[in-house]
């Protein structure tokens, strides 16, 4: 049961690679996060949807890799020091749009909700977009390279 459950997770985030991929080429020359008015959307919606769980710092809970008194993960930070920038887009994207549970399955447990009801795919990259904004050079490049490899 649980391998059809991870093609069926396999077959999703490689729909979601190829719209995420689409969408991606329909923006300008200049990445997501260099682009200034998409990463002030992005801002505005980690305001309003991700800080009060990931923190306005990016920094996520305490002990975020140890499971809470009820088996759940805390929110991870975004920042470089995190692993956000250790997965490539379109997973992040389906995590941001379905949540971690419904993606990653095999009763993994986070309280990270699906947000595919409330922002729009617009959103959900401009958010991304953000955070991969407060990156060093290096960490986007290392991202980059693990997005790329990704869609081989």
């Amino acid at each position: 049961m649980r391998r059809w459950g991870v093609l069926a997770g396999a077959a999703a985030l490689v729909a979601l690679a190829a719209a995420w991929g689409a969408g991606r080429g329909m923006l300008a020359e200049t990445p997501p996060h260099e682009d200034p008015q998409t990463v002030a959307l992005g801002k505005a919606v980690y305001d309003r949807a991700c800080v009060s769980c990931h923190g306005a710092d990016l920094a996520g809970e305490a002990n975020w890799r140890a499971p809470d008194a009820e088996g759940y993960l805390p929110a991870p930070p975004h920042d470089a020091s995190g692993h956000t920038w250790h997965h490539p887009d379109p997973l992040l994207f389906a995590i941001v749009k379905h949540g971690s549970e419904r993606v990653i399955g095999g009763g993994y447990r986070s309280r990270m909700p699906g947000f595919g009801d409330t922002l729009s795919d617009a959103e959900i990259a401009a958010v991304l977009a953000f955070i991969k904004s407060t990156w060093p050079p290096e960490i986007v490049a290392e991202h980059d390279a693990i997005t790329a490899e990704a869609a081989r």
